[in-house]
């Protein structure tokens, strides 16, 4: 593809994106080129990258366009995001050239507002800082509550792009056999200093093609995700309820902790994500774990009320400690969305808490970085639960990264971690 090709292709895609604002970008990206084979691998990169690069970017982009009054729409995004890396208004023309496949010919008026952005940088002494973090604005102040003199440092990290993290899946293989095939098909990696199952892949490297994945010997998922499924301690004689299992990236984990034995129920309202967790679980060599579509007040439910060792509600969450992945994620969020969210994580935790039985345990997790998803929640939650306690992990010690031994409680951030933002809570039933 040429030059003006590309760009033309990124201005389509943002439209896409920008039309169905309710999906994932990265799951309309996925589309977009399934629908478009013709597009090569080195151009699908620069597309993504482009992409990507504009929604890290975007509250940025749109406040100058906003600066200098401009009409702000998918192409003059594009256009004002390529002004801002670098380009000059010559260069851009040339690519807003016209010609086959490319974007129309930029207008007068277009150039006129373009001048404006000449030899301007991303950031902005006028600039105000939830624009500058890409943060929501009404969002920003409670991360300054939170954060108070970090607040710089955390939300800078939150704007870097994520690793690749890898958990080795020890059912199958050793972590040092992982290595070993993974230098010899020239990865570039290292191991995670928390997880002493995780590798980490260095720059952009993908491994879905290789067959250390689709013989499930690895499984991609984050450092923090892993550090979340060794503080449920499970071992291979319990009993486990994953409540809210999604896709079953914890579920698995746990599956490895129990080596296959015991038995674990990964629950989850979406039939479409318990599908594509079966698949995962095939893939892994997993067979200790039985899938159940979960439905409120069902006899199911009634038969197994404190029957369960352990309970992890990994619950729907903002994912605010995702954003490094989910850029787009940031811009569609509104204050109804966490209100629904807070009713919904109160609801699952009650529910969930039924399923313990007497002396077992009870872990909340979140992907979010936001004190009303996590500590709020469970501060209300042991208030009207007294027969909870907060407990440390009773997770070994070898799995047991120093920074945990001895917490009941744990928030992760990208700063702090380097990994995606995590909270963790362990309770546990009294027995009397």
């Amino acid at each position: 593809m040429t030059p003006s090709a590309q760009i033309s292709a990124v201005i389509e895609l943002l439209i896409s994106i920008q039309k169905e604002f309710h999906l994932p970008a990265d799951s309309v990206a996925n589309r977009f080129f399934r629908q478009r084979r013709y597009i090569g691998g080195s151009d699908r990169r620069f597309i993504s990258d482009q992409i990507w690069s504009v929604l890290r970017s975007y509250r940025k982009v749109e406040w100058w366009l906003k600066r200098i009054g401009s009409p702000i729409n998918p192409r003059m995004i594009i256009a004002a995001h390529t002004m801002l890396t670098g380009s000059s208004l010559q260069s851009l023309k040339s690519v807003f050239s016209g010609e086959k496949y490319a974007p129309l010919p930029l207008s007068s008026n277009e150039i006129l507002f373009l001048k404006n952005l000449e030899n301007k940088e991303f950031l902005s002494i006028h600039m105000p800082k939830a624009v500058k973090y890409e943060i929501p604005d009404w969002v920003y102040p409670f991360f300054e509550k939170q954060l108070g003199d970090r607040i710089d440092v955390e939300l800078t990290a939150l704007l870097e792009p994520a690793h690749l993290d890898l958990r080795v899946n020890t059912i199958k293989t050793t972590l040092e056999d992982v290595e070993k095939k993974l230098s010899e098909q020239k990865f570039n990696f290292e191991r995670m200093k928390l997880s002493p199952w995780g590798l980490r892949l260095k720059g952009r490297q993908s491994i879905t093609l290789s067959d250390l994945f689709t013989q499930g010997y690895v499984e991609i998922q984050d450092e923090g995700s892993q550090l979340i499924a060794i503080m449920t301690g499970v071992t291979s004689h319990m009993r486990v309820l994953d409540y809210c299992a999604g896709a079953g990236g914890k579920t698995l984990a746990m599956a490895m902790m129990m080596v296959n034995k015991g038995n674990i129920i990964a629950s989850d309202v979406s039939t479409i994500r318990l599908n594509a967790a079966q698949k995962r679980f095939k893939r892994a060599g997993v067979f200790n774990i039985q899938t159940h579509l979960f439905a409120e007040h069902a006899k199911w439910i009634k038969r197994r009320l404190e029957s369960f060792d352990r309970v992890l509600v990994d619950a729907p969450c903002s994912g605010t400690g995702t954003w490094r992945r989910n850029p787009d994620a940031r811009l569609s969020f509104k204050k109804k969305d966490l209100d629904e969210l807070i009713i919904k994580q109160a609801q699952i935790l009650n529910s969930a808490s039924k399923m313990v039985k007497k002396g077992g345990r009870l872990l909340y997790a979140t992907c979010s970085l936001l004190q009303q998803e996590n500590q709020d929640q469970i501060n209300q939650f042991l208030e009207a639960h007294k027969e909870f306690t907060p407990v440390y992990s009773d997770a070994s010690q070898e799995l047991l990264a120093a920074p945990f031994k001895e917490k009941t409680f744990f928030q992760l951030t990208p700063a702090q971690y380097d990994t995606d933002g995590f909270y963790c809570a362990i309770l546990e039933k009294k027995i009397a």
